[in-house]
């Protein structure tokens, strides 16, 4: 994982400038009013830029990055902070000052929208939390580094603000250089335009392997948006050690073949209830569950979460050794290539499997093999290809009729499989039906019969004959029904590239999953900006001005500035441990937990804070309890309620869509936080400081609420099956509805 961990700190340089940028300009706004004489309005204004041209460009930085990429628009923000940052050393008047902030701010939004868009879509699931929390942690570290260069300036006879401001210039040149050399593009977007061997070469990279043919078809299956899913049950066994009494007609049954020739199990619908809960009943029972007003969503992910095995947060315990399954071919055969650069068809438009061998170069193999096709006898492939496919498809054909899959890990204790099924018409004509399968395993081991059997790979215990699977069951991403006719050998196919979109795909908006993910983005976005974070931003220089903590650096001949600069480093230095502790726990304990264990901590500290300054402690009782509220405040929101709300966001909306969706988010944010900056002094002079944070403790109570109601985890989760289970929830939600 160090490849995909060193890309995602690369990338994360962004928010440290973000932070190195904010606190400059708290310290550099002194300097800057007495140098200009600025009034009130102008002061607010040469801070207030940024923020302003973080909002602008959120407007359409993701709908850009949708189609022009990702790695251009990270590009353009180091090159935004730079160019700010000479403007801001050479600004002769506040004017040129502002449109250099404005300029600051476009490359703030842009870092701040799509840095974790691009770490979710380049982090392996079970480490995704853990890296996209980096942007707080860095951002944190930002502003600890520019604090301690604003007290030292400060320290000077006549410290100098454009120097301050324009320090910057130097780090965004080493960020602009990573980006550009060194950050890859994003896979999951290379495969929507239909760049698949770049893909492939970006994902080796990341992951360290050449094998990366599961995980290139998870990125394929994640084209998709809508479509109907169903959610099925399967016992997974050895293909000859299940009861005869769980044996269901031949039709019904799935084959999965293993790496070793020979070495075959049996996935079978659950039919019964018997000793197996079977998601069926349970889907019905989210309707009608124990808490009222709770999201199905939500139930739906816990269920996934409460029976997933521990020892499956890193490895399959599935098929153990599936993932070589596709990468047995002879890597020096010349294959044709899958991919736009170099696309090519045989019989209008489908690739014969024989004259692409089956290198996972060539994506047919994976995604589009015919082997349960009766017509496919005759196609055998080189001897160099490997044992492994040739019985594949051979072993296909010599169990007559009924389903096969081909399936690969795909992290998080999933496996990605598809199923081609053929039945005679009622023409005497057969026809097929494709459908692709997420696998992922309910628990441990299921009901032990008969004999013993050992498996080979370790990861499945000796003494298991069968397993239970959950399956979310749904047409794949490529599916086309207009080829059929056409081609009614095999399953009907198109490339990526005939389905990318020029631009944004505005009416994917309204399909039930991704506005139920909109829902649950946007929602937690404005709960966080009035949760109280920006206000007690504000108030902390007056409450450690109280405890006396300003007076006694003044006594060791420090100014006043440079005594606001040195606590406010000191505070943003505490946050560093707290997110360190964050980014151990994100995919430990998940998103949801965490917000749910800090979230009340912020209640209380906010209810003290309001207590201390209603009632009369004594002013050393009061300073301290304040202070060690502050201190507790700002500790715990960093570790959830700061860095989850974007991991959500990166998290939850289909590929195709997932930029413009997460600006949309990001929108929502800005504005929020202008609201919040720009009320809070109108607030403070109508209802005080005691009825300001007594409206943060109720918007932290409603997150809390809307959490627990609303929010599912999604730790060590593909993206793609995250937003298949949303699209899944938003269809439960609506039956229940309609009941």
């Amino acid at each position: 994982m160090r490849s995909a961990m060193m890309v995602a700190i690369a990338a994360t340089i962004g928010n440290l400038l973000q932070g190195w940028d904010n606190a400059t300009i708290a310290g550099a706004i002194v300097y800057i009013t007495e140098d200009f004489d600025l009034g009130s309005s102008l002061e607010g204004l040469v801070v207030a830029m940024s923020l302003i041209g973080a909002t602008a460009i959120t407007t359409c930085s993701g709908a850009i990055s949708d189609w022009i990429g990702r790695k251009p628009m990270l590009i353009a923000s180091s090159v935004l902070y730079f160019v700010s940052g000479l403007v801001m050393v050479w600004s002769p008047n506040v004017y040129v000052l502002c449109i250099a902030r404005l300029l600051d701010g476009f490359g703030i939004g842009l870092a701040v929208t799509l840095v974790p868009l691009y770490i979710s879509e380049t982090a392996p699931a079970d480490i995704r939390g853990s890296l996209n929390t980096l942007p707080q942690f860095l951002g944190s570290g930002g502003m600890f580094l520019s604090y301690c260069m604003v007290f030292g300036m400060s320290l000077m006879n006549s410290p100098n603000w454009r120097l301050m401001l324009g320090v910057i210039s130097i780090p965004s040149i080493i960020y602009f250089a990573l980006t550009v050399f060194y950050l890859p593009e994003s896979p999951r977007w290379l495969v929507s335009k239909g760049r698949m061997l770049e893909a492939k070469k970006v994902l080796q990279q990341l992951r360290g392997t050449e094998d990366v043919s599961g995980e290139m078809a998870l990125l394929v299956e994640g084209l998709g948006i809508g479509g109907e899913t169903s959610i099925e049950e399967y016992i997974i066994g050895p293909a000859d050690e299940l009861a005869d009494d769980q044996e269901p007609a031949d039709k019904d049954k799935i084959r999965l073949y293993g790496p070793e020739e020979g070495l075959s199990w049996v996935a079978r619908p659950v039919t019964g209830q018997g000793s197996l809960i079977s998601l069926v009943s349970r889907q019905g029972s989210m309707v009608n569950q124990g808490v009222p007003l709770m999201d199905p969503l939500v139930a739906l992910f816990g269920s996934v979460h409460e029976k997933f095995p521990e020892t499956a947060s890193t490895r399959s315990m599935l098929f153990p050794n599936f993932g070589s399954m596709f990468s047995t071919a002879d890597p020096r055969v010349k294959t044709e290539q899958w991919d736009e650069e170099s696309l090519q068809r045989e019989g209008e438009g489908y690739a014969s499997d024989a004259a692409g061998g089956d290198s996972d170069d060539n994506l047919h193999s994976p995604l589009i093999s015919r082997q349960a096709t009766s017509l496919e006898k005759d196609l055998v492939p080189p001897a160099s290809h490997g044992s492994v496919l040739s019985m594949r498809r051979h072993s296909s054909l010599m169990q007559g009729t009924g389903e096969t899959v081909g399936s690969t890990g795909i992290g998080g204790g999933w496996q990605l499989a598809w199923k081609w099924s053929e039945k005679e018409g009622g023409d005497g004509k057969k026809e097929g039906g494709f459908k692709r399968v997420y696998l992922h395993q309910e628990g441990g081991p299921g009901s032990r019969r008969g004999s013993l059997l050992s498996l080979p790979g370790g990861d499945v215990p000796a003494e298991a004959e069968f397993i239970q699977a959950a399956a979310l069951v749904s047409q794949p991403a490529l599916y086309s029904k207009e080829l059929i006719d056409q081609h009614p050998v095999g399953p009907a196919m198109v490339h990526p590239s005939e389905t990318a979109s020029k631009g944004p795909i505005w009416a994917a908006l309204f399909e039930p999953g991704v506005k139920h993910a909109l829902f649950v983005g946007i929602g937690i976005q404005i709960l966080q900006q009035f949760s109280g974070i920006n206000g007690v931003l504000y108030y902390t220089p007056q409450i450690l001005e109280e405890a006396g903590v300003e007076v006694l650096l003044e006594d060791l001949g420090l100014s006043t500035e440079s005594s606001s600069f040195l606590i406010s480093a000191f505070t943003t230095l505490l946050m560093l441990p707290c997110i360190a502790i964050a980014i151990k726990l994100m995919d430990i304990a998940g998103r949801r937990t965490l917000l749910l264990t800090t979230i009340p901590v912020l209640v209380v500290s906010l209810i003290i804070l309001i207590i201390a300054n209603l009632v009369s402690l004594g002013t050393v009782l009061h300073a301290a309890l304040s202070t060690i509220c502050v201190i507790i405040y700002f500790c715990v929101f960093v570790m959830a309620y700061g860095p989850i709300p974007n991991i959500l966001c990166s998290e939850i909306f289909p590929t195709r869509v997932r930029g413009l969706c997460i600006a949309i988010c990001a929108l929502v944010y800005w504005i929020g936080d202008i609201i919040v900056t720009y009320s809070l002094p109108d607030l403070l002079d109508s209802i005080g400081l005691a009825g300001v944070f007594g409206i943060y403790a109720v918007v932290c109570v409603i997150s809390f609420i809307f959490i627990f109601l609303k929010v599912p985890e999604t730790k060590g989760m593909p993206l793609e099956v995250i937003t298949e289970f949303f699209a899944v929830g938003a269809r439960q939600v609506a039956a229940a509805k309609s009941e």
